[in-house]
């Protein structure tokens, strides 16, 4: 389903580059911050890093499937 949100142009901006540093396009980039941001609200008391390194560590097994 797609559907259009309106965001800042700052928030669009720092996503066109991050977008560019991690080689997938804005709206990967911004579905990822979501879901960083969700996880992080859901579980407050593990750090950031801690999310980071599982989520990473996830994309690597289902990379290693392909």
């Amino acid at each position: 389903m797609i559907t259009s949100v309106k965001l800042s142009k700052k928030i669009m901006h720092d996503a066109q580059i991050a977008s560019k540093i991690m080689h997938c396009s804005v709206d990967e980039q911004i579905e990822h911050w979501v879901k960083i941001g969700k996880i992080v609200e859901e579980n407050p008391d593990l750090p950031y890093e801690f999310i980071k390194s599982i989520l990473i560590a996830r994309q690597e097994i289902f990379a290693d499937k392909l």
